[in-house]
């Protein structure tokens, strides 16, 4: 029988209740999920059936259907001794991700300076500002989500749905990403700094500058990511 791993408990415990009218394999699904993608599973850390269910309060068969589910999206991997565990990223991961991103969302941004209607910019505005409201008081922890929320704006004014589709398909390697790159300060303020440079691309019509933009601001950010799994992997 194995022993509780008391770590392990403490991460179960930031699941919470699951939340209710919801399929309990659903529901299991997206609060590992989002555990995994957070980063309070880490890669590598086994995930045991038997006690997330124990920690749920609920039978084994929803979590197995939620475990299997996120093995197809490759956020987990089985262990060929029995189990499953949360699976890591490789170098070839990292280059392969960033440059499918850089030629979708440089590309989505090019049809948002095309396509965009008059009013539609001020969202994006207002998440400038809020994102370097964050960085000045120093809160770095809230601009993952900020930043997601610009970007999915700015994809949002391409109206393209394939190609935001496309570019969700990777959603939550790109969330593990802008974990990495905006807790370096440096950084997080060159990513606000590059966003008014898309925006002032956009309000000009210049689809060339920025796609040019906004390829250079991905690519950078896979420097950094790469930096990051190198120094891990010493």
């Amino acid at each position: 029988m194995l022993e509780p791993d008391p770590v392990e408990g403490q991460e179960l415990k930031r699941l919470h209740a699951l939340p209710p009218r919801q399929s309990l394999g659903q529901s299991v699904y997206e609060k590992l999920k989002v555990a995994i993608v957070q980063g309070d599973f880490e890669p590598g850390r086994r995930m045991v059936e038997s006690r997330v269910a124990e920690a749920l309060g609920i039978s084994r068969t929803p979590v197995r259907e939620a475990i299997h589910k996120l093995e197809r999206e490759g956020l987990l991997q089985q262990d060929p001794k029995g189990g499953f565990f949360v699976k890591g990223l490789t170098r070839a991961d990292i280059e392969e991700t960033f440059g499918i991103r850089s030629v979708l969302e440089s590309y989505a941004a090019r049809l948002a300076a095309v396509r965009y209607v008059e009013g539609e910019l001020t969202s994006l505005e207002e998440k400038i500002e809020a994102y370097q409201a964050c960085l000045d008081q120093g809160d770095l922890e809230a601009l993952p989500k900020i930043n997601t929320e610009f970007h999915d704006l700015l994809y949002g004014l391409s109206r393209s749905p394939k190609l935001i589709k496309m570019i969700n398909d990777l959603r939550e390697q790109i969330y593990r990403f802008r974990l990495v790159i905006l807790k370096i300060e440096p950084m997080a303020r060159l990513s606000n700094k590059d966003h008014r440079l898309m925006l002032q691309a956009i309000r000009e019509r210049d689809a060339e500058e920025v796609e040019r933009v906004t390829r250079a601001h991905i690519l950078r950010g896979q420097d950094i990511v790469l930096k990051a799994f190198d120094v891990q992997g010493e």
